[in-house]
């Protein structure tokens, strides 16, 4: 049973204090065996708990703060996402995890989300360091459901839905403890590798000979245009430049194969810009151009975090050079430089593009968890399932996808000549 509720309280000043939080907690509660549960409602509020208990936490480079508060300020706001992020602590006081919530309403149903969920390749916890040690699953369900009675209590932070999706099922080292709720597939899966020793090593481990053959000479007939160079971007305005160039190039790609338009979404650009540009994630970033002469055919968007490079925006030109395979040979320089800069795991996220089994073995599954809270809710929560179901099937049958590609590229080319903009959700 859940102990008693405090409402804009300084239910937890002592704790908080001791953190430097400048804030109260939004909402509070101290549980019957110790625990105690605690919301905020707004990044600035829970941000110095946050930094220091992210700097030795287990959590993916989507969970950091200056990720989630760049995506607040400059989407997250915009479209009416209310934070409320909960962190429970043991009865010593030490934290146990972090979720990093908010609260959306969509069509007159108020969902409970991930933070950044749509812009977040990976959704999860932050978790302590012996947070496998210190609970157990069952433990960490009535936890769990303890907070959704607390999130519930409050007016503010009342939801119908719960929907949190792309959740992996590991984070870091642990096993991600919201594997135990009720959940399903992801449509899309992930994909990583473990990374060698050395380049060499680990290319003729993964490509056959007659593969490096050709990869070889397309490489060898694009230094004909000029010296072939992976350019990382060392100063806030270089990796604007870098961001403008890399949205230019992907939006003619979406544009060719009829996927929504991730740029043309209000504040995505600028969420992206604001991120490069602070000094205080300068280790959380690659931004990266491979140039050949004057021309850059290539750019890469990455995250870093924990010994794993996460491979998450890249583009390659559509110019003459596109013919070379400018997109193959960026990506080689790129694994080239996470292994020689001590990286362990290349982590090529979310998405099920068939050249991500050159380098991965498989893939990582992804997990949703979508359920109705009150009974009107159920009409919002069923079409959600069927419709990632549907979405599921089609993308994992290699015959459908196939067929549904290329009836977008096909649509998207008729949409180019009437002049219609590609909209709507891309499967």
């Amino acid at each position: 049973m859940m102990g008693k509720v405090n409402i804009a309280t300084a239910a937890l000043d002592d704790v908080a204090n001791c953190c430097g939080a400048p804030t109260t907690p939004a909402l509070s509660c101290n549980l019957e065996d110790g625990c105690a549960l605690a919301v905020y409602d707004s990044l600035a509020a829970v941000e110095s708990i946050w930094r220091e208990f992210e700097g030795t936490a287990d959590c993916t480079a989507f969970q950091t703060f200056d990720w989630l508060s760049a995506w607040q300020r400059h989407i997250g706001a915009r479209d009416g996402f209310n934070p409320a992020i909960v962190i429970a602590r043991d009865p010593t006081g030490t934290i146990l995890f972090i979720l990093p919530l908010a609260i959306h309403r969509t069509g007159g149903i108020r969902e409970l989300v991930w933070l950044g969920s749509a812009l977040c390749d990976y959704n999860a916890p932050l978790l302590a360091k012996d947070f496998a040690q210190r609970l157990e699953p069952s433990e960490f369900i009535s936890l769990w459901k303890k907070t959704v009675q607390l999130l519930r209590s409050w007016p503010p932070s009342r939801f119908d839905v719960i929907h949190l999706e792309k959740m992996p099922e590991a984070v870091r080292s642990q096993r991600n403890p919201m594997l135990d709720l009720r959940t399903v597939l992801h449509p899309s899966g992930s994909y990583l590798t473990p990374l060698a020793q050395s380049w060499d090593a680990f290319y003729a481990a993964k490509r056959s000979g007659s593969t490096r053959s050709r990869d070889r000479a397309k490489r060898k007939r694009l230094t004909e245009y000029g010296k072939l160079e992976l350019v990382t971007a060392k100063t806030p305005s270089q990796a604007f430049e870098t961001i403008e160039v890399l949205a230019k190039q992907k939006s003619a790609y979406f544009a060719r194969l009829g996927i929504p338009n991730i740029f043309a979404r209000p504040g995505y650009l600028d969420f992206l810009k604001d991120y490069a540009s602070r000094p205080e994630v300068a280790q959380l970033a690659h931004i990266s151009e491979l140039r050949v002469g004057s021309h850059i055919v290539a750019t890469n968007f990455a995250l870093t975090l924990g010994g794993r490079y996460y491979y998450v925006l890249s583009s390659y030109t559509d110019g003459e050079l596109s013919r070379f395979g400018p997109g193959t040979v960026h990506l080689h320089e790129l694994l080239r430089y996470a292994i020689e800069n001590d990286f362990t795991i290349f982590d090529f996220t979310v998405g099920d593009e068939r050249y991500k089994l050159d380098w991965c073995d498989g893939t990582s599954p992804l997990h949703d968890y979508v359920t109705t809270i009150t009974p009107l809710s159920a009409a919002r929560v069923w079409p959600i399932v069927a419709f990632k179901t549907l979405k599921r099937t089609i993308k994992q049958t290699p015959v459908l996808w196939a067929c549904f590609t290329k009836f977008r590229s096909l649509l998207a080319r008729v949409r180019a000549l009437v002049g219609i903009g590609t909209a709507g959700e891309a499967l």
